[in-house]
């Protein structure tokens, strides 16, 4: 885990998004258990409550189980869980930011880096199907000129 913190977030956030994200990347998979508080605590230069409140947010959203006496381990659903809600949340989030972006800047799919061979070709502009134009920003009607 990075041991830097920003401030736009509390730590116990940043935390919880670092585990989210080993989980994710398979760097802590199904029935792996998360470092101790202490450790963490410790390691991170933060107080252990801290540790504890970013811990218990992944119980509470069911990604982590806890053992009594032995700590806290990764459910065995906890990817996949973590995979639709993250799909979802960028479907719904960045992927309008993106598309727009995409639309405004007139791309196609061949333009764009990584996408597999077998995707479908990009409607051509034509003047029946031009490229999407961005909304005019309105202006503040006090705002003087």
């Amino acid at each position: 885990m990075d041991r830097e913190w920003n401030d736009n977030q509390p730590i116990y956030r940043q935390l919880r998004e670092r585990v989210v994200a080993m989980i994710l990347d398979g760097i802590l998979k199904e029935g792996d258990p998360l470092p101790s508080v202490r450790n963490v605590a410790a390691e991170y230069r933060v107080n252990p409550l801290t540790v504890l409140k970013g811990y218990q947010q992944l119980v509470d959203e069911q990604l982590v189980e806890k053992r009594r006496g032995l700590g806290m381990f990764v459910r065995s659903d906890a990817r996949d869980l973590l995979l639709r809600g993250e799909r979802q949340k960028f479907l719904e989030e960045e992927w309008p930011r993106v598309s727009a972006t995409i639309q405004r800047l007139g791309l196609t799919s061949e333009d764009l880096p990584g996408l597999p061979t077998n995707h479908r070709p990009a409607k051509s502009r034509t003047a029946e199907n031009p490229p999407a134009t961005a909304k005019p920003i309105s202006r503040d009607p006090q705002e003087k000129s």
